[in-house]
């Protein structure tokens, strides 16, 4: 047996058969009593009972909101986030503001900031310096409840320009030096980064102490643990070597019915040691 970090279940990508603010409960019905989403709402500024709505539904469900996406433009029609390009810039510093509001009220200490797709209206340079300019905004925006922004590397979006770990280690590198930001920290969703053909062993071990959050997803596929090739056990156990003790949140799609067979049930709750 293998002791793990805790697990979190991503409500965005799993257990979508369900309207959104009923998955909350389901997770907690599931046996686990913690949660992550991407950004749950159509706008970047939704109106204040949408808003509500959702922090009930968590509250409710007696769950803890480990992580929350920042808005990230059309998710479905590829994009995958706006806080690179100018012309949102505006829209995403609004979006900030109503995450702070949530993360407060729920005591989440976690935001995965989407860098963006690179767009043809703007030099690299342009959107590289936008960026920067928007992470050092939410670094400090974080700061003030006491929490990180997370950078990540994605696979299957071609234009978008962060692929491996230390693509994502050189934007954090920049923002701190250029505005002594420092609590941006490194995604690390090993489904990603094997996609990527990053080099997984070495990025956990030379990133160590920049890793602030874990996602999880078998490959190919994206599917549970077990249903493809990809080494989580090795991973995680050189994770919990390396002295990362936060979160792995569980962002597959789920291939079955029953997507958490996989994991026994008494084995579950965040506060618990499992086995993959």
């Amino acid at each position: 047996m293998t002791t793990s970090p805790a697990f979190t279940v991503n409500c965005s990508i799993l257990l979508t058969d369900l309207p959104l603010l009923e998955r909350p409960r389901a997770v907690r019905q599931a046996g686990f009593d913690a949660i992550e989403f991407w950004w749950p709402f159509a706008s970047a500024v939704p109106a204040d009972h949408e808003v509500t709505a959702f922090i009930r539904s968590i509250e409710d469900a007696g769950v803890q909101l480990t992580g929350l996406n920042f808005a990230a433009g059309d998710m479905p029609a590829g994009d995958r986030g706006i806080l690179s390009n100018p012309t949102h810039s505006s829209e995403f510093r609004d979006n900030v503001a109503v995450a702070i509001e949530i993360a407060q009220s729920l005591g989440t200490k976690a935001f995965n900031a989407l860098y963006g797709n690179r767009s043809d209206d703007f030099s690299p340079e342009q959107q590289d310096e936008t960026a920067a300019e928007n992470l050092a905004y939410t670094g400090e925006a974080a700061n003030r409840i006491g929490a990180v922004v997370l950078v990540e590397a994605v696979s299957g979006a071609e234009r978008y320009p962060l692929k491996h770990a230390a693509d994502a280690v050189a934007v954090i590198d920049r923002v701190e030096e250029a505005y002594g930001t420092d609590n941006l920290r490194l995604l690390a969703d090993l489904y990603h980064l094997e996609v990527n053909g990053d080099d997984i062993p070495a990025a956990l071990d030379v990133h160590a102490d920049r890793i602030g959050h874990v996602q999880i997803a078998d490959n190919p596929g994206r599917g549970e643990p077990g249903t493809g090739t990809l080494d989580l056990r090795r991973y995680l156990d050189q994770l919990h070597s390396n002295g990362y003790a936060g979160y792995v949140g569980l962002e597959y799609k789920p291939t079955h019915q029953n997507t958490f067979d996989w994991l026994d049930r008494d084995l579950r709750p965040s506060r618990r040691g499992v086995v993959i």
